[in-house]
């Protein structure tokens, strides 16, 4: 069957999810014209990302729940939630107020939970063998996508902020119409379409020990990975204040930076036809752990080098992520596989606020870099527990 696979489907799902997963940071990239607009305070960046964060929980748990790309054809799941996330995403232009601004955000990120993990499905049904390099093009398609809005805002800043959202609706709805036209349900698609609502998937999923071993590794990541993302432009402007002479494009680099692990999972991809999954995913942990640990010191560094640092890191923290989803979908009954990575997902997002709002606490109150090592607790976490994650033979 893997032989049959028409050769537009892998590219066309990778171009679907980076055209749709351009919604996340979308606000982000804005969020200083938006604060300036709207005349809010300088707190009101943390919410934008946090609002975000908790629609997709809100959204994955509620998929979860209902089983929704389970019982229902998944690429018609992905283009309501493209287009609706689009709608979403556009409405910001005339939010008026705090609420109004954060509400588009959340609502944007509810619908995001039909597009990421669903894409994650649709790939699964297609590559029974072969999923993390499946896998590793499609989370960098997310990557690229995630810090998509920061080159738009760079090429763009001449514009009015208005461009960069309407821009990334427009890619949303095309890439969801794309993918429905061109890509069909994969045949290795669980048989449950029309399954009653599974309420114990939770506690079934989760007496797999490896599906456990999997999941809680994906914690750990997530706890540094949206973090990081989120810190980038900070951790960019604090070097300009200490060398105000570097001349550094902030928008520019932070996609860049971001947008780097998007080759990384690819790479990762590859290397899992070797080395394996859980290879590449204790490699990663080990390395951006060790990331965490040297970013203080790396404000005294050269720019240069300061950069090359940031790459790095910005390759290894998300070059496990594929291999996680594809953990959890080798470990997941075959008829709850979309469900297993929405659950996953929807506890790794909700424990990305709590990193995201420790971290600006911490930051706010003390401005130390020291402040980022809140971030290693989450990759020495993960190392632990996808250690004890036993491959299948």
């Amino acid at each position: 069957m893997r032989d049959k696979i028409p050769g537009h489907i892998l590219p066309v799902i990778v171009l679907a999810q980076f055209a749709g997963t351009s919604l996340w940071f979308a606000g982000n990239a804005v969020v200083f014209d938006l604060t300036k607009e709207l005349q809010l305070a300088e707190f009101f960046v943390g919410y934008i990302t946090m609002a975000v964060q908790a629609g997709f929980i809100g959204g994955t748990l509620l998929f979860a729940i209902l089983t929704v790309a389970d019982r229902y054809s998944p690429v018609l799941v992905f283009l309501v939630c493209a287009l609706a996330g689009a709608a979403a995403n556009v409405s910001l232009i005339w939010s008026g107020t705090a609420f109004a601004a954060l509400t588009a955000r959340f609502i944007t990120g509810f619908f995001l939970a039909g597009i990421y993990p669903v894409g994650m499905k649709i790939a699964s049904d297609w590559h029974k063998e072969g999923l993390g390099k499946a896998l590793g093009y499609l989370v960098g398609a997310l990557v690229v996508g995630t810090a998509f809005p920061h080159l738009l805002k760079y090429f763009g800043s001449d514009f009015p902020w208005q461009y960069v959202i309407t821009g990334t609706s427009i890619l949303a709805s095309a890439g969801g119409i794309l993918l429905y036209l061109t890509v069909s349900d994969g045949p290795y698609r669980g048989s449950s379409t029309r399954a009653k609502i599974k309420f114990n998937a939770f506690t079934k999923l989760f007496r797999n020990k490896n599906f456990r071993s999997a999941a809680f590794g994906y914690f750990g990541h997530m706890w540094e990975l949206y973090t990081f993302w989120a810190f980038v432009p900070v951790i960019l402007i604090e070097y300009l204040m200490r060398s105000p002479d570097a001349g550094l494009p902030v928008s520019l680099w932070s996609f860049l930076i971001i947008g780097a692990g998007g080759i990384s999972c690819a790479v990762g991809g590859l290397l899992t036809i070797r080395k394996g999954s859980k290879w590449v995913s204790m490699v990663s942990l080990f390395g951006s752990g060790l990331c965490c640990l040297l970013i203080p010191f790396a404000f005294s560094m050269p720019l240069f080098l300061f950069l090359s640092f940031l790459m790095v890191w910005g390759m290894l923290v998300v070059s496990d992520s594929p291999q996680f989803s594809a953990l959890v979908a080798h470990s997941s009954d075959p008829k709850l596989v979309a469900t297993g990575l929405t659950i996953v997902n929807s506890i790794g997002f909700a424990l990305t606020i709590l990193s995201i709002q420790l971290v600006s606490y911490l930051w706010l109150i003390s401005g130390s870099a020291l402040s980022f090592w809140v971030m290693a607790a989450g990759p020495i976490a993960g190392f632990c527990a996808i250690y004890s994650y036993k491959p299948e033979k």
